[in-house]
């Protein structure tokens, strides 16, 4: 945890100083950044990103830039300059995390984020007309799922400053996403309380206990979990990744589900697809 501040266009961490333009004199540009390591220590950021331009994905490609490059290291930083990045696009908090999230949503629409196949195969997996994303994050599956593909949705994620997000950016589209704070390995639900639960790009957070989480989706599922992680040679540390994760893993999960035979496959990564059924209860 850090205490950022910010005043006007200029956001401030412990890490990290971001805001538009150029950070100062000797700045390196990477893309849409550029950058210099300050007086103070911290990573001096700088960016041509604004109201129009600003979204998941084009935040997430020029931060890359910089990881590349050794410049931007571990999970708080990356996640401060992130937040900066966005919050200093315009003047307003508020604006800047409303264009977010809707350019954010139309590049998924549109197949322009490098999710969009993720979440395109994910809402085809859909059982049942009610849903919990676990781990939402910023929410943007749970607002897909919410627009046309099931009558009742939720999402929770161990975050509040996420959920806040979240539940603003549902309000403000008249959503019916009903969001909670919460655990993954002890979710905030009844027994087979929906139809289908997704970990999407979760497991790979948990320092441990993704056998629990599994178990605890199992039992807020009335029909089927769905589980999505990514394939990587090393574990992506300024993601918050804390393991590559392999077919082999997938396989094992399975079989301490109790369902060895459990759909696997791979598009984007791996899935691992199990059924509600066999809780049982």
């Amino acid at each position: 945890m850090t205490t950022a501040l910010l005043s006007q266009t200029r956001f401030v961490t412990d890490y990290v100083v971001v805001q538009q333009g150029s950070p100062g004199s000797g700045a390196q540009r990477v893309g849409a950044l550029r950058w210099r390591h300050g007086r103070t220590g911290r990573l001096e950021i700088g960016h041509d990103l604004d109201l129009a331009t600003v979204s998941d994905a084009r935040m997430v490609a020029e931060l890359d830039g910089l990881v590349q490059r050794g410049v931007l290291e571990g999970r708080q930083q990356f996640e401060d300059a992130a937040t900066g990045v966005i919050l200093t696009c315009a003047d307003d908090a508020g604006d800047c995390w409303r264009a977010f999230y809707a350019n954010s949503l139309r590049e998924l629409s549109a197949g322009r984020s490098p999710f969009a196949p993720i979440h395109r195969r994910a809402l085809s997996l859909i059982s049942g007309s009610s849903l919990l994303e676990v781990g939402c994050c910023f929410g943007f599956f749970a607002l897909q799922a919410a627009a046309g593909h099931c009558a009742d949705v939720y999402a929770c994620d161990i975050s509040a400053g996420a959920v806040r997000l979240l539940d603003e950016a549902a309000r403000q589209r008249t959503s019916n996403v009903q969001v909670d704070c919460g655990d993954a390995l002890a979710l905030p639900y009844p027994d087979d309380f929906v139809d289908t639960v997704t970990l999407i790009h979760l497991l790979e957070h948990l320092p441990g206990g993704a056998d629990l989480a599994i178990a605890e989706a199992l039992r807020v599922a009335r029909g089927r979990v769905v589980i999505a992680v990514p394939y990587e040679q090393v574990a992506s540390a300024h993601f918050g990744h804390h393991h590559t994760l392999t077919p082999l893993t997938l396989a094992r999960w399975a079989e301490t589900a109790g369902q060895p035979d459990a759909l696997t496959f791979s598009d984007h990564g791996g899935w691992l697809v199990l059924s509600a059924d066999h809780n049982g209860r």
